[in-house]
């Protein structure tokens, strides 16, 4: 193994399986969501959007249930 490697003439390639790791998505979320999270993102250095992604799939793996109570 070389103690140094050569790396300027290397070509960068995407990912071919970066497709089927993330899907795009549209959804509504309320100002103060996004704030929070931007927040947090500016403190950490982690592109906020990864952060949501982040915490959802920290849920899903929890299997966290949401309980919402409506007044009547």
């Amino acid at each position: 193994m070389k103690k140094e490697y050569d790396f300027s003439k290397m070509e960068g390639r995407k990912n071919p399986y970066a497709k089927r790791l993330k899907k795009q998505v549209t959804i509504r979320m309320g100002v103060d969501v996004i704030d929070y999270f931007k927040k947090m993102a500016d403190e950490t250095g982690i592109p906020y959007q990864n952060l949501i992604n982040s915490y959802l799939r920290d849920c899903v793996q929890s299997h966290r249930k949401i309980f919402i109570e409506w007044a009547s």
